[in-house]
């Protein structure tokens, strides 16, 4: 039933249960007879949220819905594409309070089933402790109806809505959806999870693509690193932003000697590094004082400090790789093939009414892109594979 609800974008369960109650061919596809009861909502949604999710049923079915796919044909392997789009979260966009003040929760008997989820996600984890024991930013504000949203702003001059990130990786043959989840709308979970679905695909199907497309959001050296040690090429551009305004020298103005490890300045002076590696994964690479005091060009390089310091990615030699990719053909190809990770995004939203979500909490979001992904793959096979029935001759 869940299947039919989702490839007819029936979003309502209550009227997905009267559909089936009625439409012959629904009965068919569920294995009801004429007379076979279906099943009351509410009992439709407790199995829905209790036992099938549970059992990560709607996993099974996604990946049994790819292998089908792939077992077709439809699925090339060869180049992949990754990207995410925000979903509004179902809330108040007004029941919110600011994410520094406390809250008082009530108690987890009687809160929601997304209130219970935040609260145990919050025992399990120390989400206030970020790298070398730093303390993290708290959110701008919390929804005191559906707290794992984020509030964000989805473009420029819009107001700030509470969003889920739906999370799509496709084979660019015909555009499969090999493996969606939903998350949390953060950059950093983003990446997380564009590496860990890459890594499911290779674990569960033995697909390893050549390539993967990805926007810059993906460009960090972190994750083309990780891309890089699962045996791909990321064509991706690189998120840089070393690239200084005010018109003193860029990272980009000092040669890096890989040979001996030290930069090397426009004036021709080394900056070395102690090899420690800071908590945003940099090594910093020092000139010298007394080098800096005396140098015609300080003005342009560091005019308000004593010496320079130039930042370097301990993933610099992976970042190095992709932007010599990117001078490449098959860039450029991947590129222009990642737009079928976009149209499936507007077909989810435009096609599929997943344009916001029904159920709430970050399970409900995860559950939710799975059975959309499934719903999308099911179209294409139909598209690709069925065939119409033959025309019987009379006599």
């Amino acid at each position: 039933m869940l299947i039919i609800g989702y490839v007819f974008a029936i979003r309502s369960e209550r009227q997905l249960c009267s559909e089936v109650q009625v439409n012959l061919a629904y009965r068919w596809f569920c294995r009801l007879d004429i007379e076979d009861n279906v099943p009351d909502h509410s009992v439709f949604s407790r199995a829905r949220h209790e036992r099938f999710h549970e059992a990560e049923t709607f996993r099974l079915v996604f990946e049994s819905v790819v292998g089908t796919c792939i077992g077709e044909g439809l699925v090339g392997g060869k180049s992949f594409s990754v990207d995410a789009s925000f979903i509004k979260a179902d809330v108040d966009q007004l029941k919110r309070v600011p994410g520094d003040e406390p809250i008082d929760w009530p108690d987890r008997k009687q809160a929601s089933r997304a209130v219970t989820e935040y609260l145990s996600a919050l025992d399990q984890d120390a989400p206030d402790v970020g790298k070398a024991g730093r303390k993290t930013k708290p959110p701008k504000a919390i929804s005191l109806t559906d707290p794992q949203a984020t509030w964000t702003t989805k473009r420029q001059k819009v107001r700030p809505v509470f969003v889920y990130d739906a999370n799509y990786l496709i084979d660019n043959k015909l555009g499969i959806i090999v493996d969606a989840e939903g998350t949390r709308a953060n950059r950093i979970e983003e990446n997380r999870v564009c590496v860990s679905m890459v890594e499911r695909v290779i674990k569960r199907f033995d697909l390893k693509p050549e390539r993967l497309a990805a926007d810059t959001a993906y460009g960090s050296g972190k994750t083309l690193k990780a891309l890089m040690d699962c045996g791909i090429d990321p064509h991706v551009p690189v998120w840089d932003k070393s690239k200084r305004t005010d018109g003193t020298f860029s990272k980009g103005d000092f040669e890096y000697d890989t040979e001996h490890d030290v930069y090397i300045c426009p004036a021709g002076k080394l900056l070395k590094s102690s090899g420690n590696v800071h908590s945003d994964d940099t090594l910093r690479y020092l000139a010298k004082t007394r080098d800096c005091r005396t140098c015609p060009l300080k003005e342009q390089c560091c005019p308000n400090t004593t010496y320079r310091k130039v930042p370097r990615d301990i993933n610099e030699d992976a970042r190095d790789y992709v932007r010599a990719l990117a001078k490449t053909k098959a860039f450029k190809i991947s590129s222009d093939e990642r737009k079928k990770v976009e149209m499936a995004f507007a077909h989810m939203k435009k096609i599929f009414k997943l344009d916001r979500f029904r159920l709430r909490g970050l399970s409900g979001a995860r559950d939710e892109v799975l059975l959309t992904a499934m719903a999308q793959n099911l179209r294409k096979l139909a598209r690709y594979v069925s065939r119409p029935p033959p025309i019987l001759k009379t006599i």
